[in-house]
């Protein structure tokens, strides 16, 4: 004979009532009896939660494969556009470029065409070689690197030394696998240059300081602000137009450039010849009287 409804729900009631109430502390007790179980039996507890980690790993798997596919998704977007917006950059360097290749290639023809009807004198073939910089000498009284070329492959005193944005400095120093550098802004450099602009020239004198001075200009020189300054060619040194640097400033003492190579990047040095006389002959000639005065002695 069944019960009525009407009988189980009073039956249960009170049971529900009191699950409710004490709910708290049965959470805490099965707690507790979960700790003591851990600790009565690691090896089982630690089984059992690498089991369910097992079962569920599966599920999370399955779970985090849609959130990735969007992530690559919205990845590749981004990198998509950034690729469309450097393609088209690229586009419009690539059309200045070909335009300039034209013009370089006219003033090229025009400039040999002008140069055999004043019948003017080739200018020497230039060699080079490329050091890394090894070491460098900066200090209070010497601004100076060493780079890893010296005589076994070509290197002599009096070289430029050209990094990527412009004239570094000269090959002070040479052994058989290295060479020294004197940078420009040293205390002992002295380079003959011209404002590219005005056509006026000065001597960039280094002082130990990050901007070399501009001194030795005519007096009705004036030089502005950002003006770009060249090697002129005198002396026998430098060819003319390797570029050194641009007017940093001004003032009432003293007129400061600041140099095109950036020393904190410098990492490659082209050490050119071009063969000019200059110091090179000055120093070949020093060390073969050296050499000779010292064969003389007893």
């Amino acid at each position: 004979m069944t019960r009525p409804a009407g009988s189980l729900a009073r039956f249960a009631t009170p049971i529900k009532a009191w699950a409710q109430r004490f709910a708290f502390l049965l959470l805490i007790g099965v707690t507790l009896v979960l700790m003591m179980a851990g600790r009565a039996d690691i090896v089982a507890v630690e089984r059992a939660r690498m089991a369910v980690a097992d079962a569920v790993a599966p599920l999370l798997d399955a779970a985090s494969r849609p959130v990735a596919t969007v992530a690559n998704l919205l990845r590749e977007g981004q990198e998509l556009a950034a690729l469309r917006a450097q393609n088209s950059a690229l586009r419009a360097e690539n059309a200045r470029l070909h335009h300039w290749q034209v013009v370089a290639r006219r003033l090229e023809a025009e400039n040999a065409a002008l140069a055999e009807l004043l019948n003017m004198a080739p200018e020497p073939h230039t060699r080079y070689a490329t050091g890394r910089v090894i070491a460098d000498s900066g200090g209070p009284f010497m601004r100076s690197v060493l780079v890893n070329a010296g005589t076994g492959m070509g290197v002599r005193k009096g070289q430029a030394a050209l990094a990527e944005e412009g004239l570094a400095g000269r090959v002070a120093e040479v052994g058989g696998g290295s060479a020294r550098v004197l940078l420009i802004t040293d205390i002992n450099s002295r380079i003959p240059v011209v404002v590219e602009s005005s056509r006026y020239r000065g001597i960039l004198a280094g002082d130990n300081t990050e901007q070399p001075q501009l001194v030795f200009l005519p007096k009705e020189a004036s030089v502005e602000e950002g003006e770009r300054i060249v090697t002129s060619g005198h002396g026998g040194v430098f060819p003319p137009g390797l570029p050194v640097g641009r007017v940093a400033g001004s003032g009432e003492d003293a007129i400061r450039v600041a140099p095109f190579a950036d020393w904190n990047r410098m990492e490659y040095l082209r050490l050119v010849d071009y063969g000019m006389p200059g110091i090179v002959m000055i120093d070949d000639a020093q060390e073969g009287r050296a050499t000779t005065a010292i064969g003389a002695l007893p």
